[in-house]
């Protein structure tokens, strides 16, 4: 019997609601059944006891805190998690359980056969031998990021209030909307959270640690051309759809996110809009040391300043957006907040696996607001699609590793 009888319970029924967040939206949070869950988490740390349980008017955050049980002089720890699921199918998420699974069998995920976790395509299956998993049904995610890691939360709080000779500084908890569209931690207010040091709970698999991510950009390039009929063109017609063309064609060949791996960066095309009129393209940029990041986004908007000029007017603009920063600028200069989530790996049996993110978090974010703030392992595995799966006992050790970090700052 797990130590953590609600921390499967919870996420099975946490995962049930829908909260994709809304890219398209102007409010926060970005959809409405964002504070649906919200309220409902809001209304379940009110019933565990918890102290100044209320939604952060600024940022839609749900913040709590459990009071320390220490007279000593400790950090004040934060845990935060994003309660919305990346943009894909949300809606009437049917969660499967694998008791025991043997490490190397195919798992059907829907009835018809048509999807299944197969090792052969999804190698990380091999390490989970003996775990309890929980899929799919192959029609929607699973939303283990990021309720794997609010479920966590949850259950290493009620573990501290049910041992209360386990000493702990006051812990500050954390649960806000919208990380997947990049916006969840724009407005996170670090001085009503009130916490020193905080962590994340929004990584992958077990032992994961960041504390360095990207620095990320998004760009969009519009292109003015003029449409007029074939037959008479030369001379006349500019194609912003070629031009479109050739301006992708002036970027590195090989800075691609299929092409590239670990620190490399790259330059990633997501969306390409065009007639002969009008075209536009949208890009993310990104990097992880800052001046080849800088680099990158003069690079870019050269290449428009070059092909304007040779079209003798601005036909092409260039609107840059930082989106992030690599939090680990933030962090080298104090590591005390990554040794300790190292050694409270270790200490508990986990390996920790530390490198750099290729992509962000909200941490990214709130590290540079002033609280440093690196990532833990939550279990996730194939996150934001149908493939989606997480192990039981990986969501146990989240657990344990929490709980041994906040003891770890008491006896400092």
């Amino acid at each position: 019997m797990s130590k953590y009888p609600e921390l499967i319970t919870n996420f099975l029924s946490f995962v049930k609601v829908n909260t994709r967040s809304d890219p398209n939206s102007t409010t926060i949070p970005s959809a409405e059944r964002e504070t649906h869950f919200l309220n409902m988490l809001k209304e379940k740390l009110e019933k565990m006891g918890l102290a100044d349980v209320h939604t952060n008017e600024q940022s839609a955050y749900v913040f709590a805190t459990l009071p320390a049980n220490t007279e000593q002089a400790v950090p004040t720890v934060g845990l935060i998690s994003h309660i919305d699921t990346a943009d894909f199918n949300a809606e009437n998420v049917t969660p499967k359980i694998v008791k025991n699974y043997d490490g190397q069998s195919v798992i059907p995920l829907d009835k018809a056969g048509k999807y299944t976790l197969d090792p052969a395509v999804f190698k990380s299956l091999k390490k989970y031998k003996g775990d309890t998993l929980i899929t799919t049904d192959g029609a929607t995610l699973l939303g283990a990021d990021d309720k794997s890691g609010v479920a966590e939360i949850i259950a290493a709080i009620a573990y501290l209030q049910a041992n209360p000779t386990i000493k702990h500084g006051t812990i500050k908890i954390g649960f806000g909307p919208d990380e997947e569209i990049g916006t969840g931690a724009d407005h996170f207010d670090v001085n009503d959270f009130g916490a020193d040091v905080a962590y994340t709970v929004d990584g992958g698999p077990l032992g994961d640690l960041n504390y360095e991510t990207f620095n990320a950009a998004e760009a969009k390039v519009t292109i003015q051309g003029t449409d007029v009929h074939p037959a008479e063109a030369k001379g006349v017609m500019v194609n912003a759809i070629q031009l479109g063309i050739d301006f992708h064609e002036a970027l590195p060949e090989f800075d691609r996110p299929e092409r590239t791996a670990g620190r490399q960066g790259f330059f990633h095309i997501y969306d390409f809009q065009g007639s002969v009129d009008h075209t536009s393209l949208t890009y993310i940029i990104r990097d992880h040391d800052r001046e080849r990041f800088e680099a990158r986004k003069r690079l870019f908007k050269g290449i428009a300043d070059q092909m304007n000029a040779e079209l003798g007017t601005e036909r092409i603009k260039v609107t840059l957006k930082d989106q992030y920063y690599n939090m680990g600028e933030i962090i080298q200069k104090d590591p005390a907040v990554v040794e300790v989530a190292e050694q409270a790996m270790k200490n508990v049996g986990v390996q920790p696996h530390i490198f750099p993110v290729r992509g962000g978090t909200d941490g990214s974010k709130i590290s540079f607001m002033g609280l440093p703030t690196p990532n833990l392992f939550a279990g996730g595995e194939n996150m934001h699609g149908r493939f989606e799966y997480v192990s039981e006992q990986t969501m146990e050790k989240a657990v344990d590793v929490i709980i041994e970090i906040v003891k770890l700052f008491a006896e400092k």
